[in-house]
């Protein structure tokens, strides 16, 4: 898939970069170079740094963990928070991936995942505009934004290079269901448990 990248970097526009690939990073996150903790994604071969994650957010994915594994059928996995590869230059960090068990963890693509749930409390623009836009580029057919602070969701269906064809957006109170399963992982975010 051949996915553009423009404005990536807001500094030293003039000056050459060395793009890095996937490969590259894990090695110099197994060689100690980069902290296994840090929170980056690669874009287009270039190193990000991502926001610091809050309280509200933490509380709204272990609600979210302890809702979902429960209710969720055997042939389906839940990963949080893991390593994305969406090509040889680019992995993304959601929040959670959901994703045919039969397919396993290691083989998880953009043409395989079901559900990418991102939940923003100091990162909604970048999670809703930017990171939206690369999920639609590489085809990731459902994505959903939870805002952790106003605790409204904001679905992205219909993927396009250019971006998502159908947004909605849900707030507290209304319940919203994943294309590939209306029952299991319903969801009113008002009816989450935080804890």
């Amino acid at each position: 898939m051949n996915v553009t990248f423009p404005g990536l970097t807001r500094a030293a526009e003039d000056l050459s970069r060395r793009r890095f690939t996937v490969a590259e990073v894990e090695a110099m996150v197994e060689a100690g170079i980069i902290d296994e903790d840090e929170r980056v994604e690669l874009i287009g071969g270039e190193l990000v740094l991502m926001s610091p994650k809050g309280a509200r957010h933490e509380l709204v994915k272990v609600a979210l963990l302890r809702r979902w594994f429960g209710a969720r059928p055997q042939d389906l996995d839940i990963a949080p928070e893991t390593t994305f590869r969406l090509s040889p230059d680019t992995y993304l960090e959601p929040d959670l991936v959901i994703y045919p068990a039969a397919s396993g963890l290691l083989a998880l693509s953009a043409e395989n995942v079901l559900l990418v749930v991102e939940i923003a409390d100091t990162s909604r623009r970048y999670d809703m505009g930017r990171k939206a836009k690369l999920y639609a580029a590489f085809g990731v057919r459902e994505l959903w934004v939870i805002d952790a602070v106003r605790m409204t969701a904001r679905v992205f269906l219909a993927p396009s290079p250019s971006g998502y064809g159908e947004i909605r957006d849900f707030k507290a109170k209304q319940s919203f269901v994943p294309r590939f399963d209306p029952q299991a992982f319903a969801l009113s975010l008002a009816e989450l448990e935080l804890r």
